[in-house]
């Protein structure tokens, strides 16, 4: 159980690592420029592939569907009770409980736990959270409803696209997925070392606050993970990956947009350093209770 643990973790946190020392070395890495390229090519594309020439059934990338919508509205429900009784800003720090790092660190573990299988099923979590996020975390930052967004998205035009293959029974000409598979496969490493770099990059001040906060992040993930799994009967890989995506720790993204719109930017950051240092202990133990 050990050996295949550390196969599973050490690659992604190793990454992350060599990130953070790339950073700490003051060597040049221009983050905008990669997110970018990552936001636009790479993750559609691996997107595109994944769903694309997925080999379960429909109706489980419907139920896995149906479940994180439901996991991410019920930790936002749950999670804004919760700040209004501790009375923190809700546009503040709503978004960093409800939007984990299913990206970044999530679709990678998924992958190394469980195979091509494994990502695919992540990447259906991945696609809803990532219109979530474009649209509810976007609103909470800067107080506008506006779903312009999503159609400056291409991952929303990759997540049709794959679904029309799919659900037409279709299979996308080979060199279509050659070419996406081969820009996909840059994703995940350049999604890791990138989490490095930033995480080299913030800083902590409120301690106590930020420890707080990230076991309340990720306690509150996967205890929602577990009972949504629960009440849809989702059993196997596809139970394993809700509850694994659903308490990850704060995405990045997150501190992106509250340094834009300026909100607690500072906190925020504080939350996504402190919740992915939790990850370390919480990863594991997650891992070997529900893999």
């Amino acid at each position: 159980m050990i050996h295949q643990l550390l196969n599973t973790i050490a690659p992604v946190f190793i990454i992350i690592l060599l990130g953070w020392g790339w950073a700490r070395l003051k060597y040049n890495y221009d983050s905008p420029t990669i997110t970018a390229l990552v936001m636009n090519i790479g993750a559609p594309s691996l997107v595109f592939t994944s769903l694309s020439t997925l080999s379960i059934s429909k109706s489980l990338v419907g139920q896995m569907g149906v479940a994180s919508v439901v996991t991410l509205a019920l930790t936002g429900v749950v999670g804004f009770v919760i700040l209004k009784i501790i009375r923190l800003d809700v546009r503040s720090f709503l978004s960093p409980l409800m939007f984990g790092n299913i990206g970044n660190i999530g679709l990678s573990l998924c992958y190394f736990a469980f195979g091509p299988e494994g990502l695919a099923l992540a990447i259906v979590v991945f696609a809803v959270y990532a219109i979530g996020t474009m649209t509810l975390g976007l609103w909470m930052y800067s107080g506008e409803n506006n779903p312009v967004h999503l159609l400056k998205a291409p991952i929303v035009y990759s997540i049709f696209l794959a679904l029309f293959f799919l659900l037409q029974g279709i299979e996308p000409p080979d060199w279509i997925i050659k070419t996406t598979r081969l820009l996909g496969d840059f994703t995940i490493p350049l999604m890791l070392f990138t989490l490095g770099v930033s995480l080299a990059r913030l800083k902590i001040t409120r301690l106590k606050r930020a420890i707080a906060m990230s076991f309340l992040r990720i306690g509150l993930g996967l205890g929602v993970g577990i009972l949504v799994s629960h009440l849809l009967g989702l059993t196997g890989t596809a139970r394993s990956v809700l509850i694994i995506q659903s308490s990850m720790p704060v995405a990045v993204f997150n501190y992106l947009l509250a340094e834009q719109y300026n909100r607690n930017s500072k906190e925020v950051a504080e939350l996504v350093f402190m919740s992915t240092l939790i990850s370390l202990l919480t990863i594991p133990l997650i891992l070997h209770f529900f893999t």
